[in-house]
């Protein structure tokens, strides 16, 4: 053999050996060496070289795992349960005053009417000074017109809402009234699966997904003679406000986004271009940006509304909820949604009582507030306009308290929790390289986030779990002697406890900051007890008028 032959010999033989050795299944010893350093622990040469086989044997598994493909409405066996230790629900009064007005007045522009709350348009359309028909008609048209101005619409269901209208139309001139929410339309985000129409996730892996089957949220909204008008943007795979078409906007300001992944939801209710929307909440994604659009967003207990239906983020900590224009809205879309069905799919979903019976004030309400993050720096008015809503809670009678947040808590680590159930959701996403087509590629992106879960151990995710019990317990003790919590939307790990520990929260507008746009302040309750939050909402609300206030744009 000449030496050039000799050479290009050697060359293929190793360039098969470096093939071979890089789909190798064997696990070296500088593979477990190099790999301690992501999980800060050191074992000797002699301990790393007998747990060989062991991590072998593991990715065996995780091998025959991976050859039955599992579909999205399966979860794991283990399931959270936020209710702390001896826990008992407040049990409130039965029944529920809606406190809708008699009579209302049915404005002289489509452009006034779009911007009426529930409970006014229940009345016009139960005296039949509207039809469903032409309500839905002055969403879907302005629904329309600003399409491209927001980005807040994935898929409009025109054809279903035309007949849900005529419907509503048909029934109500029977005499079969079903209730506050018949008749009226409303949008959802692009989590929730409805038949025929595409469930796109917000995300380009997904763009043309249908999911045949209806999510129970849509199925009771329906059984109460709602209108599905359209199926609003959702952050790619429920992060922020980016999604495969693009940024949904803010109305009061086009060059912000509408932050938090209920973007199209809150945008859509803000900007009047549907009655109410339904959006979902992991880690403030229904609080976010209803405080950045000047909505009103309910976040219901953890298991209060099922998600059967619905993309899956975090198995325990995903919610969903109604974004609106008033408290007394929310009040009457969560009495629709709350509960379970028989055989739900939904393992966490429960079923409380629930009323909405707010009193002339607040006189009696003994009320926490967190007193230290009320103080912070602040230079947008923010501060300004929070502690005016505490000078109108005291105005109404509300006997406030100062609280402070559970200290010795580990908040940095929590963050392992979500990443690692949605690194589970969209584990088959990740294996086979969609993550890449996901337009967001940053390092705070959900494409870069489902790859970092690959790295968090099973031992770590079950220690942040535990230190969430003990969050649990510490906040309970903390809350449980009030009928709620006041907090800055934006305080200082509020959001990420309470989602945490699965409480309900209220945001809603409570002035704007010095460049026009809205703010908001926060109400925290207890666990199923969303009552005395909607009440205390109810009540502010009445006193002030800043869920009256509407982008200018959007009122021509």
């Amino acid at each position: 053999m000449n030496c050039v032959m000799r050479n290009y010999f050697l060359l293929a033989l190793l360039v098969l050996l470096l093939t071979q050795c890089a789909h190798s299944k064997k696990i070296r010893k500088s593979d477990v060496k190099a790999s301690q350093k992501l999980i800060d622990l050191e074992f000797s040469k002699s301990e790393i070289d007998t747990m060989r086989n062991y991590l072998a044997r593991n990715r065996k598994g995780y091998d025959s795992m991976r050859k039955t493909k599992l579909s999205y409405d399966i979860g794991p066996a283990l399931y959270f349960d936020p209710r702390p230790e001896r826990f008992h629900a407040n049990v409130r009064s039965a029944g529920s005053n809606w406190k809708i007005l008699d009579d209302v007045t049915l404005p002289s522009s489509d452009e006034k009417i779009a911007f009426l709350s529930v409970a006014e348009l229940s009345v016009l359309i139960k005296s039949k000074k509207i039809s469903s028909t032409r309500l839905t008609k002055i969403y879907l048209a302005r629904l329309k017109k600003f399409k491209d101005t927001l980005s807040a619409v994935i898929t409009l269901t025109e054809e279903l809402a035309l007949k849900q209208a005529a419907k509503a139309d048909e029934e109500i001139a029977r005499g079969e009234y079903k209730g506050v929410l018949h008749g009226i339309p409303y949008g959802i985000k692009d989590l929730f699966a409805v038949p025929g129409y595409k469930t796109t996730w917000g995300a380009e892996p997904y763009q043309n997904q249908i999911i045949d089957e209806k999510a129970t949220v849509a199925k009771r909204l329906e059984d109460a003679g709602a209108v599905l008008l359209a199926k609003l943007t959702s952050g790619a795979l429920a992060r922020g406000d980016v999604w495969f078409g693009g940024k949904t906007k803010n109305p009061w300001d086009l060059k912000q986004g509408a932050s938090g992944s209920s973007a199209g939801s809150a945008s859509a209710t803000a900007a009047g271009l549907v009655a109410f929307a339904i959006g979902t909440e992991t880690l403030g994604s229904i609080i976010a940006p209803s405080s950045r659009c000047g909505a009103t967003g309910l976040r219901p207990t953890f298991g209060s509304v099922s998600r059967e239906g619905c993309m899956t983020l975090s198995w325990s900590m995903d919610k969903a909820g109604p974004i609106c224009r008033t408290a007394q809205d929310c009040a009457i879309v969560f009495n629709v949604i709350k509960g379970k069905n028989a055989n739900d799919k939904d393992r966490s979903a429960v079923d409380y009582p629930f009323s909405f019976n707010p009193p002339i004030d607040l006189k009696g309400y003994k009320v926490g507030y967190f007193k230290k993050l009320f103080n912070k720096k602040d230079t947008t008015k923010v501060k300004v306009n929070d502690s005016l809503s505490l000078v109108v809670l005291r105005n109404l009678g509300a006997e406030l308290h100062e609280v402070v947040m559970p200290d010795s808590i580990p908040y940095d680590a929590f963050d392992i929790i979500l990443r690692s159930e949605a690194g589970a959701f969209f584990d088959e996403l990740v294996r086979e390289h969609k993550d890449r087509l996901l337009s967001e590629q940053t390092k705070e992106s959900r494409a870069n986030s489902l790859r970092q879960a690959r790295f968090i151990s099973a031992v770590e995710y079950l220690q942040a779990n535990r230190h969430r019990k003990v969050l649990i317990e510490k906040f309970n003790a903390m809350i449980k002697d009030y009928d709620f919590i006041v907090s800055p939307t934006n305080g200082k790990n509020v959001s990420l406890a309470t989602n945490l520990t699965g409480h309900p929260a209220i945001c809603f507008p409570n002035g704007f900051d010095f460049k026009g746009h809205p703010t908001s302040i926060t109400l925290i309750g207890n666990l199923y007890d969303e009552g005395p939050l909607l009440e205390a909402a109810y009540r502010i609300q009445q006193a002030t008028d800043f869920e009256e206030k509407h982008p200018a744009l959007f009122l021509k």
